[in-house]
C-alpha cells in the first residue's frame, strides 16, 4: 500500500520542484519532448525518469480528492434536494449517485464527491448532511 505525505516544498530537494516544471512544460505543450523539458529547467533525463511518477503538485491536475459518502435518506419529497444543494454550496462536485428503491419509507444512497475546490472541511460536510431533516446514518465510506 503506497502511503502519501503533502510537506512543505522547502523541505525538499530542488530537483523535485524541476521534475514538476518539466512534466508542466510537456503537458502544455511549452517543450516538444522530453530531452528539451528537463534542459529547459536543468536536471537530467534519469533524474526525470527516475522521478516523474513519484511526485506531484497538490495543485496538478492529476491530483484529485475524492470521497464516498453513504447515507439513509427518508422516502419524501426533497430530501435528495436538500443534500444536493449542501454540495452546490460546499464547493464540492457530484460525480456519482446511487439510490435503491426505499424499504420501509428509508432508501440507501451512496454519493461520490470531487472535492478539488470544496471551501469548506469535509466533517464539516458531513456535518450539514447529518442537518438536514430525513437524511441519517451519515457515514464516510472511502476518500482519496
Amino acid at each position: 500500500m503506497k502511503q502519501y505525505y503533502i510537506v512543505d516544498q522547502s523541505l525538499l530537494p530542488e530537483m523535485f520542484g524541476k521534475v514538476i516544471a518539466a512534466r508542466q512544460l510537456l503537458e502544455e505543450g511549452k517543450a516538444a519532448n522530453i530531452s528539451e523539458a528537463v534542459k529547459a529547467v536543468g536536471i537530467s533525463r534519469g533524474s526525470y525518469y527516475k522521478y516523474k511518477d513519484m511526485v506531484y503538485s497538490t495543485d496538478d491536475s492529476s491530483w484529485n480528492r475524492k470521497a464516498v459518502i453513504s447515507l439513509m435518506l427518508n422516502d419524501r419529497p426533497g430530501v435528495l434536494s436538500q443534500l444536493l444543494q449542501e454540495v452546490a454550496a460546499s464547493g464540492a462536485s457530484i460525480l456519482t449517485i446511487n439510490q435503491n428503491i426505499p424499504i420501509h419509507q428509508m432508501a440507501s444512497v451512496v454519493i461520490s464527491l470531487d472535492l478539488t475546490h470544496i471551501t469548506i472541511t469535509l466533517d464539516e460536510l458531513l456535518a450539514d448532511f447529518k442537518q438536514v431533516e430525513g437524511a441519517s446514518q451519515v457515514r464516510l465510506v472511502s476518500i482519496e
